[in-house]
């Protein structure tokens, strides 16, 4: 991207030393340029001379069909951004972020059961290769087998290559992800089981073997290449509407919820074994990617599964010194 080429504003050259700081301290900020490229592109066609509060209301309402997520997602990024130009510029315009489209409440995530994932499984081998796509069934399976056993982000497992795989050490490497976080990504001898069997069927199918091949791929409309985040999506939406799974509200869970699932289940472990869980909470954190704990908390909500198992282990430990008549203010 040719920063000066595209920002061609008044605010112009000040993002584009903002970006230039913003990866300068580690960051792609990919996402961030491109909301600036539409704020900039707004105000050169709105022939606006600066960013007053008018312009910036009248680029919030240009935003008015995108979801209230995406919306408040931008409105953030350029708040931000004019905070950053006040140290510069006292009298500058910052917006008043209390005034920004409320983020509807995210779903409740749907935490898969063991026979739940098992039926995925028998799901996505029904799916019969056709010529369009030789691997249809074998990449449905060991996308499902990924994403539930290591909890990776969907667009983290399109982005592995052949190469990312350590057969020696059975790790993923997974490279500069979401918050620019490169890690290793330890396997299950189940794991690594049905992705060498997986492997072997890529093999037989033709799809290229180099260690910067994509290690998921299809041949739709030609040669072989790898998958997309949204191509797999779809793959996998299909097989869990296939199912007949649904949630509380009757719909088909998220692919998303398999990460979901990876997290609570690897939180009631720790309890059912008696682990000390808020100390083991920053190697989850480190292991899903998280840039810190905080992040992680938001993936272990407290779930009826894990609730249960909580109270289960609190009842072990306190039971004794909790029976009637042994509180102080039972005393009579």
């Amino acid at each position: 991207m040719k920063e000066l080429e595209i920002f061609t504003s008044p605010i112009g050259p000040l993002i584009t030393r903002y970006l230039s700081m913003k990866r300068a301290s580690g960051r792609r900020a990919v996402a961030m340029a491109y909301t600036f490229r539409y704020l900039d592109r707004f105000l050169v066609s709105s022939q606006a001379a600066d960013l007053t509060r008018e312009t910036f209301i009248a680029w919030s309402e240009s935003m008015g069909s995108l979801h209230a997520n995406t919306r408040a997602g931008r409105l953030r990024v350029v708040y931000r951004f004019c905070l950053f130009r006040r140290r510069e510029c006292p009298d500058s315009f910052v917006p008043d972020p209390t005034q920004f489209p409320r983020r509807p409440p995210r779903p409740l995530p749907y935490i898969f059961s063991e026979s739940e994932v098992i039926r995925l499984l028998a799901g996505s081998e029904g799916l019969a290769p056709h010529k369009g796509s030789l691997l249809h069934g074998a990449m449905a399976r060991i996308g499902i087998v990924i994403l539930y056993t290591t909890g990776l982000r969907r667009g983290e497992l399109v982005r592995l290559t052949l190469g990312d795989y350590d057969k020696a050490d059975r790790v993923f490497h997974v490279r500069r992800t979401k918050f620019d976080k490169s890690r290793l990504v330890p396997l299950s001898a189940d794991t690594v089981t049905e992705l060498n069997r997986y492997l072997k069927a890529r093999r037989q199918a033709g799809a290229p073997c180099h260690e910067d091949a994509p290690l998921l791929v299809h041949n739709h409309c030609g040669p072989f290449r790898g998958y997309t985040g949204c191509g797999l999506g779809e793959l996998l939406r299909k097989v869990i509407r296939g199912t007949g799974i649904r949630t509380s509200r009757g719909r088909p869970p998220r692919v998303h919820d398999l990460r979901f699932t990876f997290a609570v289940q690897a939180l009631s472990r720790w309890y059912r074994v008696g682990a000390d869980v808020q100390a083991r909470l920053p190697a989850l954190a480190t292991y899903l990617g998280h840039v810190s704990v905080l992040s992680t908390q938001y993936y272990l909500t407290f779930f009826p599964a894990t609730a249960q198992v909580a109270s289960e282990r609190f009842h072990e430990h306190a039971a004794g010194w909790l029976s009637p008549g042994t509180v102080e203010g039972d005393r009579s």
